[in-house]
């Protein structure tokens, strides 16, 4: 019998080891964060320019074709954000979720950062399809939030049944 929780740990990660030697699983790195980060760099660099073109082009062909009067919201979104960007700090960097099946292989990814201004704190929330092998219209950016930070706990939900939308979001109230 195994007494203490080091020994348990020892055995276990022991195990894992050797079935990798073995060819039993396989180590994978992961740069989601790191394309997450770039995407969001861009993205603030765009809202900086109101560049409407650069905007449109980083949406997904299947969230265009979705977006609701994406003209408009982008207007909205280069107006909301007020001040210099001085820093920002990453909530959660390209949590990604991955799906395959019979050789198709789909894979999203979610990020959020608090972005500091001169004049505002705003939190900024990004999905978009990293990878679709069946519906190529698919790869792009999703949706795109932008909200004041104090306004977290009632226009935020994590692209939820709340928020969700395809392009920009906009607050019904605006």
């Amino acid at each position: 019998m195994i007494k203490s929780h080091a020994n348990r740990t020892l055995i276990v990660v022991s195990i894992a080891i050797i079935l990798c030697f073995s060819g039993g699983c396989r180590v994978v790195y992961s740069d989601d964060h790191i394309k997450a980060e770039a995407r969001f760099k861009q993205i603030i660099e765009i809202i900086k320019d109101k560049d409407k073109d650069a905007l449109e082009s980083i949406f997904s062909i299947q969230a265009l074709n979705e977006a609701e009067d994406l003209e408009l919201r982008m207007d909205y979104l280069f107006e909301f954000m007020q001040g210099d960007v001085e820093s920002w700090e990453p909530i959660s960097r390209g949590s990604a979720g991955e799906h395959i099946n019979n050789g198709s292989r789909t894979k999203w990814s979610g990020s959020w950062y608090y972005v500091n201004t001169d004049n505002q704190k705003y939190l900024l929330f990004f999905t978009e399809c990293v990878i679709d092998t069946d519906n190529p219209d698919n790869v792009g950016l999703y949706m795109l939030q932008l909200i004041k930070a104090e306004d977290r706990d009632t226009e935020f939900d994590g692209g939820g049944p709340n928020t969700r939308c395809a392009g920009i979001y906009m607050p019904k109230d605006e």
